[in-house]
């Protein structure tokens, strides 16, 4: 073999093992990206479960509580949106969920008869595992999004991530990590 042809081999052999090596990266943003779009969604489904939770709670307080028809279609609003929103459209949701289930919260303490219903404790029981099912599936969304930025961030990734116009996604970041829905009876 000629010294030519030992060079453009070795060129050809790098190009491929370049083309795999964008390929792979391609993919891996791709598998991220589709990741944090399932988590995501799980978000959006456990959200509209607490949703459901609160309003089944509205339901069981607002004979002791003044709980106005507007408490109830600001929930059925925001259960329609969530599914329909990105991270900022899901932040706003669960702000408002917590502030309805911080008043919630307050009746039952103000009513002692709510406190020992059953009803009352199995619904904020199952808030209670909601939240937690929300909180994993938010830690495990931002660090999905956490390897993807990195991605973004880092050489030779960024570089693909230019050329395919990858952009960084956003954390889903919550006012407050977990309400106290516990109480003594």
């Amino acid at each position: 073999m000629n010294l030519v042809a030992i060079i453009a081999a070795i060129i050809v052999i790098a190009v491929i093992i370049f083309f795999l090596y964008m390929v792979a990266i391609y993919n891996k943003f791709k598998r991220l990206k589709n990741a944090a779009d399932a988590t995501l969604s799980q978000i959006k489904v456990a959200l509209e479960k607490r949703l459901d939770m609160l309003t089944e709670l509205v339901d069981s307080v607002k004979s002791y509580a003044k709980f106005e028809k507007a408490t109830l279609e600001n929930i059925t609003k925001m259960r329609s949106q969530v599914m329909k929103g990105g991270v900022a459209e899901i932040r706003k949701i669960d702000a408002a969920a917590r502030r309805l289930l911080g008043e919630i919260k307050v009746a039952v303490e103000n009513y002692p008869e709510l406190k020992t219903s059953s009803t009352v404790t199995k619904l904020m029981d199952a808030v209670t595992g909601i939240e937690d099912e929300i909180a994993r599936h938010r830690y495990t969304y931002n660090n999905i999004v956490q390897q993807y930025n990195t991605m973004t961030d880092v050489i030779p990734s960024s570089m693909i991530a230019s050329m395919f116009g990858f952009k960084k996604l956003e954390y889903l970041e919550f006012e407050e990590e977990k309400p106290e829905l516990r109480w003594e009876v």
